[in-house]
């Protein structure tokens, strides 16, 4: 017995941003996706996730009932049964694994769910990101809900601030285009949980707090305007700033062995990195006026196409 597929996504700009009311901007990337199963016979990592999903229930047992409720009895029942969450999502690649299980219980087990049928205005929107924030803390300590309302919509998300997020269209992609955005594999698992802690600890420094606001935000909110009016000269020149604050800045988010690829790609104007989700390992996400070039000087690496210009 298999529930519906609910896909990965990518945080194309915004990642801790958005935690301080930067723009942001999320696509669903639906090269990995996910979907709950019951089987008789569990393999080991069928075993691990049916044992995850039933701490998860009980966490959300517990849940704030007057933003919503759960058929409990329903979902105990099935995780008895031999549930688990089926995916090719990597976990800890920032790639939303976690938000795609948050995504497909919602749907099967909550009560008076919002459907991505009806007619999503601001408010609806929000309360499904505040449902979502509320139950994949249990994975992560502390939660925007983003990820799981990206892969329960598979509609790209415009974050405009905290209280204003809606559905948006991006420019189509081209075809014949050079330039690209990509995955990297760093080949390390991230821990998001660790990576938002010296974050926090960061914005206790107020010359960092100043950095954030008038580096970090500034060239994310100008990214996502570039990309969505599909002007990509001006967008190249935005990452690059993005990208070189966060080598000076992010450093204990970039894996060691990357800095010097990170500061390499800054030099030739070949490619340029950016943290994709917390950091710490997973995927770090590559911009590519001419994606050839980029593959050249990256031949070492595993590289995915995400987007084509």
């Amino acid at each position: 017995m298999k529930g519906p597929l609910f896909y990965s996504k990518i945080l194309l700009f915004g990642e801790y941003g958005i935690i301080k009311d930067s723009k942001g901007l999320s696509i669903p990337y639906n090269f990995y996706n996910g979907a709950l199963k019951t089987e008789k016979n569990l393999t080991d990592q069928a075993k691990q996730s049916n044992n995850s999903l039933k701490r998860f229930a009980d966490y959300l047992a517990n849940i704030n009932k007057d933003l919503v409720t759960f058929d409990i009895a329903a979902l105990n029942a099935d995780v008895e049964n031999g549930m688990y969450f089926d995916s090719s999502i990597p976990q800890g690649y920032g790639v939303g694994s976690s938000g795609a299980l948050v995504a497909a219980i919602y749907d099967k087990y909550a009560d008076e769910k919002i459907t991505v049928l009806e007619n999503l205005t601001r408010e609806k929107l929000l309360k499904l990101k505040a449902i979502f924030s509320e139950m994949e803390s249990f994975f992560h300590g502390k939660s925007s809900g983003l990820d799981p309302l990206n892969s329960y919509l598979s509609l790209p998300i415009l974050i405009n601030s905290k209280e204003n997020i809606e559905a948006t269209g991006i420019p189509t992609q081209s075809s014949n285009g050079k330039g690209a955005v990509f995955l990297l594999d760093s080949g390390v698992v991230g821990e998001t949980a660790p990576m938002v802690s010296i974050f926090m600890e960061n914005m206790k420094q107020e010359g960092f707090r100043k950095m954030l606001k008038d580096q970090f935000i500034k060239h994310t909110d100008a990214c996502v305007d570039d990309f969505l009016k599909g002007d990509i000269k001006s967008l190249f020149k935005n990452t690059k700033q993005l990208s070189k604050v966060v080598l000076n800045h992010f450093k204990p988010m970039i894996p060691a062995q990357f800095h010097d690829l990170w500061k390499q790609g800054l030099e030739t104007n070949d490619y340029y990195l950016k943290l994709c989700g917390s950091g710490g390992g997973g995927y770090i996400l590559g911009f590519a006026p001419d994606f050839n070039k980029a593959q050249q000087a990256l031949k070492d690496y595993k590289l995915e196409v995400v987007y084509n210009f």
